[in-house]
C-alpha cells in the first residue's frame, strides 16, 4: 500500500499494483504443491513445515490483498480496512495473544481478550495512518465519520477473528470479507 501512489491512478493502475502481491499467489501455489522447492518460504510461511500449509492460509492471505487492491484499489476505505485489519491487525492479535494472552474469551477457548484488544487496536491505528497517507495524495478525503468507520470494522474484524468459525475457515479469509461487509455499510 506503500508503494500504490507510484501507480497510475487509472484501473490498469490498480491491476498492474495487484500483480506484484499475484505473483504470490503463484508462488503459493508452485511451492505448496511441490512443484517449486523452496523451504525457506515454508519455514517462515507454515506453522508446522508442512508444505501443503501454503495452500491455505498464506494463500488465502496474498488472494485477499490482491483482490482488495485490484477491486477497491487506493481511493477506497474498504481497501485499507480489509487490508491493515488483515495485516496488522490479525499479525498483533497473534503476537500479543501470545504474549499476554491469559485471559481467554468464553466463546473460543483458543483466542484471548488481550490478542482480541490488539486486533482491533492496531487495525485501526494502521487503517488511520494510511487514510492520512493517502489523503496527503487527494486520494480520499478523511472525515470523523470515516474515523468512526475504521474502528467499527476494526472491531468487527476481531469479532469475526475470534470467532470459533474463523479457525475452522481460515481468518485470512473472514477477516477481510468482513472488513468488506461492514466496510461497504459504513463507508
Amino acid at each position: 500500500m506503500l508503494c500504490w501512489p507510484l501507480f497510475s491512478s487509472e484501473h490498469r493502475g490498480a491491476l498492474l499494483a495487484a500483480t506484484i502481491p499475484g505473483f504470490n499467489i503463484i508462488r503459493m501455489l508452485l511451492v505448496g504443491s511441490g512443484i517449486w522447492k523452496d523451504e525457506a518460504t515454508v519455514k517462515s510461511m507454515s506453522r508446522f513445515g508442512d508444505r501443503r500449509e501454503l495452500l491455505e492460509g498464506p494463500l488465502y492471505y496474498v488472494l485477499m490483498i490482491t483482490f482488495a487492491c485490484a477491486y477497491y484499489w487506493r481511493t477506497s476505505p474498504v481497501a485499507i480496512a480489509a487490508i491493515c485489519n488483515l495485516c496488522a491487525g490479525d499479525g498483533f492479535a497473534d503476537i500479543i495473544g501470545r504474549q499476554f494472552g491469559q485471559h481467554k474469551i468464553p466463546y473460543n477457548p483458543n483466542k484471548s481478550v488481550a490478542g482480541s484488544i490488539a486486533m482491533t487496536s492496531a487495525g485501526f491505528l494502521a487503517s488511520l495512518g494510511f487514510l492520512s497517507y493517502f489523503s496527503s495524495f487527494g486520494y480520499i478525503q478523511g472525515s470523523w465519520e470515516m474515523v468512526g468507520g475504521f474502528l467499527m470494522v476494526s472491531f468487527a474484524s476481531a469479532l469475526v477473528e475470534s470467532h470459533p468459525l474463523s479457525s475452522q475457515i481460515d481468518d485470512n479469509l473472514t477477516v477481510p470479507l468482513a472488513c468488506a461487509l461492514v466496510g461497504s455499510l459504513v463507508f
